[in-house]
């Protein structure tokens, strides 16, 4: 410890200062024995933060949009994780001060989920949007907890594609179905439990947003059993997904908590396992909670 040169942890990205995560972080640091600080830290370029990463002051990464997927290639190592399901979220260094990545994003959606109910394992299950903050629920819904179909509702044909083709690593067990139509979403013989999603929030313009909004209004009102619903955007933090999903009878989970069920994985990969295991989580929880429910920009 006399020889820690570690001050800082990041968030880093793009549109990161509205972040209500780095009360929580500072408070679990403090309680652990550590001075650190940790930044909502803007990065026009992935670049920039790996220069940040880089700095032997650097304590712990969290890694945001746009550069899930580009970081990966300027990291040292990637654990198993990362690689299936192609997106890096969390930064830590290792004993030879070489830096690795790893995903715990999965672990947020499925600590979610399961905590509201676990009634949806082993069920089918939706997602919507295919973009790529999707790829860790594909892995929570299918790895964690068995669901599958997934179904998926999106705008964009292309990026299903993509989607379709980077997911063919899980094998032939997986089934995605895209949904296209009304129609379609009707005639399902299997109706979701789980649903997740991954799509900023706005208010639906073109013929294909609109037609996807129909899609999730469809299932939402006429499933005969009503299932657990989570949004992982939250800005703000009752988005329309999450009030369509209150309007039709939904158990509904706002995003906020992704970002508090991921604390136990990311202080081990930062601190070791025996700091990790002192984390007073509840009294954690109640700081990322407050800092919500005070934060004016996710609260409007």
């Amino acid at each position: 410890m006399e020889n820690d040169q570690r001050e800082f942890a990041y968030l880093v990205g793009v549109g990161v200062s509205h972040s209500i995560a780095p009360p929580m972080h500072e408070f679990i640091a403090r309680s652990l024995g550590y001075n650190w600080r940790f930044l909502a830290q803007e990065c026009p370029t992935v670049e920039n933060a790996m220069e940040l990463f880089r700095k032997p002051t650097f304590a712990g990464g969290v890694v945001t949009m746009p550069y899930k997927t580009m970081i990966m290639a300027h990291l040292d190592g990637l654990d198993d994780y990362c690689v299936k399901i192609g997106a890096c979220n969390t930064v830590y260094r290792a004993t030879d001060d070489s830096l690795h990545g790893t995903n715990t994003d999965w672990r947020g959606i499925k600590s979610c989920l399961t905590s509201a109910s676990e009634e949806g394992k082993g069920r089918p299950a939706l997602i919507i949007g295919a973009g790529g903050a999707c790829r860790a629920a594909v892995y929570a819904l299918y790895e964690e907890l068995g669901c599958t179909p997934i179904y998926v509702v999106n705008r964009d044909e292309g990026e299903v594609r993509t989607l379709l083709e980077d997911t063919k690593r899980y094998g032939d067990g997986l089934k995605i179905a895209h949904l296209r139509t009304v129609e379609e979403a009707t005639s399902l013989a299997k109706v979701p439990y789980y649903i997740v999603g991954t799509v900023p929030d706005s208010e639906p313009q073109t013929s294909t947003e609109i037609a996807a909004r129909d899609i999730l209004v469809t299932i939402l009102s006429s499933s005969p059993e009503k299932g657990v619903l989570l949004d992982m955007c939250f800005k703000p933090r009752r988005t329309r997904t999450l009030k369509l999903g209150e309007q039709y009878g939904w158990t509904t989970v706002e995003g906020t908590g992704i970002i508090a069920h991921q604390i136990d994985e990311q202080y081990r990969l930062w601190c070791g396992e025996q700091y990790s295991k002192r984390i007073p989580r509840q009294e954690a929880w109640g700081v990322l909670q407050t800092a919500a429910e005070e934060s004016p920009a996710i609260n409007f």
